[in-house]
């Protein structure tokens, strides 16, 4: 689970904090419960959340579909088929779907992840309807042309090379992941493979839309200023002759354990060195369990993210404090955990060495730190902070629609109850010091850990400027 980062000054706001939480709490895990969750008969699964705070409706439609589903050759083609989701239907031109949002006043977008496809529009209530008129017609009754495909791909190829091809830190991501992950297919880019993207076909486009958008593979998501009764009863109207498509024979693909360090060195033009350090770490899934304090796996994703808050928080995260500040070892230190996922998942450290400190003095001072915390553990009054911090976190989600609805989207596509939200905090109260040093010892060991390092090269090595669309690229 995603956490947001307190930043605020220190000691005024988390004694505020303190005797406010127990309130804020409790508001919190209200906001997380749906005024509706209910499924059609077709299996469409319908939540929806009542705000009555401003005259706004955000309406989402997901597919659980994304880039792990994908087969070796055809990589990209989840994100490739969110793009063609705006080339037209039956009734509606090319481009033509998100001028009708605009045109209501409104903004939409789409997304493309490892576990599932998103699509939403945010809009005036009185709106509402009509692009859920808008969603329900492209979900059933896409329709582009192999001439729209040809460019779009171009579209596509482009977006890979600015944000992976020409950029350092998607270089060495690629990477990491490549070199991590041998069998499983969360190894490959969500944006697809050069080379595969160059032979999509639009038939192929158009059979993985064939093959993941029917109602038992989607999750319609509304939050705001709506009536939940009336929002199903519409949804029902729209999507009452969608036809659930057959289920789709995906073979499990376990990844094999690690048994030793895996290491890589990207070159690309750059500023700074920088590395990636990455350990395999639990996540958790559809087929483990609740968020409880007895779930053994639980505990260790949600210790895992306060781990994270510990080593990076801005204002009080030990490899900030210790390298970036004070010692100043280190430009910059960040950390992170995948917590929920369908896919194996990855405890994070990146970070960039200051002038006059190589990668590896850098490494070898946050191994210290790690190999500290996993013999003593963290104290009771970092304990309590990490508590704050992380309670904190998501009752500020919750004050947002769009995280709220993000949330319950993203849970509901990887086959994870919406309690999610709360039951989190469930854990987390449960949390002690000794969890987070037993998990921190498991975690980082040298056996589980993959680095990749960023070999900076001069600008003037960078390559020509390729032929294409240039920087500015469609939103989706």
């Amino acid at each position: 689970m995603a956490s947001i980062v307190v930043t605020r000054p220190a000691v005024f706001f988390f004694s505020l904090l303190y005797l406010w939480m127990p309130f804020a709490q409790a508001l919190a895990q209200s906001a997380t419960s749906p005024s509706l969750d209910r499924a059609l008969a077709n299996g469409l699964r319908v939540i929806v959340y009542e705000d009555r705070r401003a005259p706004t409706a955000l309406h989402m439609a997901w597919i659980r579909a994304g880039s792990i589903d994908e087969t070796n050759g055809k990589t990209g083609l989840a994100h490739v088929l969110e793009h063609m989701m705006f080339k037209g239907t039956e009734t509606l031109a090319a481009g033509e779907f998100s001028k009708r949002v605009a045109a209501l006043g409104g903004r939409d977008n789409a997304f493309t992840a490892r576990e599932y496809t998103g699509y939403f529009q945010q809009v005036h209530r009185d709106a509402l309807f009509e692009v859920m008129a808008l969603e329900a017609d492209r979900m059933q009754r896409l329709r582009f042309d192999d001439a729209e495909f040809a460019k779009e791909i171009q579209v596509v190829m482009e977006e890979r090379r600015l944000r992976t091809d020409d950029s350092p830190s998607g270089l060495a991501y690629e990477a990491l992941m490549g070199t991590a992950f041998q069998a499983h297919p969360t190894r490959n880019p969500i944006i697809g493979w050069m080379n595969d993207l160059e032979n999509l076909t639009a038939n192929d486009a158009r059979r993985w839309y064939d093959t993941w958008y029917g109602p038992n593979f989607a999750t319609v998501v509304v939050a705001g200023d709506v009536d939940s009764e009336a929002v199903f009863t519409e949804l029902e109207k729209l999507y009452k002759n969608w036809q659930p498509k057959p289920a789709v024979d995906l073979r499990p693909q376990s990844e094999p354990a690690q048994n030793g360090l895996r290491t890589a060195r990207v070159k690309a033009p750059a500023e700074n060195p920088f590395f990636i350090q990455a350990w395999k770490a639990p996540t958790i899934g559809p087929g483990d369990g609740r968020l409880s304090a007895d779930n053994p796996r639980a505990r260790d994703v949600v210790a895992l993210s306060m781990l994270s808050t510990l080593l990076d928080d801005s204002d009080t995260g030990i490899l900030v404090t210790e390298l970036v500040r004070q010692r100043r070892l280190a430009l910059s230190v960040n950390s992170g955990a995948d917590g929920i996922a369908r896919s194996p998942g990855l405890f994070t450290i990146q970070a960039t060495p200051s002038p006059g400190t190589t990668t590896a003095q850098l490494q070898q001072e946050i191994s210290q730190i790690l190999d500290r915390i996993a013999r003593e553990g963290v104290s009771d009054e970092d304990l309590s902070r990490l508590r704050r911090q992380a309670k904190a976190g998501q009752v500020y989600q919750q004050d947002s629609l769009f995280s709220r609805a993000m949330q319950a989207g993203r849970l509901a596509s990887m086959g994870r109850p919406v309690t999610d939200v709360s039951d989190w905090l469930d854990v987390l109260q449960t949390i002690r010091a000794e969890d987070l040093r037993r998990v921190a010892a498991d975690t980082f060991t040298p056996d589980r850990l993959t680095v990749i390092e960023l070999e900076p090269l001069p600008a003037g090595s960078r390559p020509a400027a390729r032929r294409g669309f240039g920087p500015a690229l469609p939103r989706h």
